[in-house]
């Protein structure tokens, strides 16, 4: 499957155990869609979230999020890996 980057920008910041609570529900709701989320990372001053998903769209990963908890990325961007 392609690999998408998701970026979301939350006013204000944002707390790395909230994220860490939202990133939980998405793998509780991921097998639904066919989507994995590998990985994500923080920004908390900044209020930046990215997330590293497995999907076969972008509109199926941001389903998982709609769905597990309402919050659905600003920005999402296919991206290949690589060493």
């Amino acid at each position: 499957m392609p690999l998408f980057m998701d970026v979301h920008t939350i006013e204000g910041g944002v707390s790395a155990a909230d994220v860490a609570g939202a990133h939980q529900k998405d793998l509780e709701t991921q097998a639904k869609y066919g989507v994995s989320y590998l990985k994500y990372w923080v920004d908390e001053g900044a209020g930046k979230i990215f997330c590293l998903v497995d999907a076969n769209s972008a509109e199926d990963a941001n389903t998982v999020h709609r769905q597990a908890h309402g919050l659905v990325a600003d920005e999402i961007y296919p991206v290949g890996e690589f060493s």
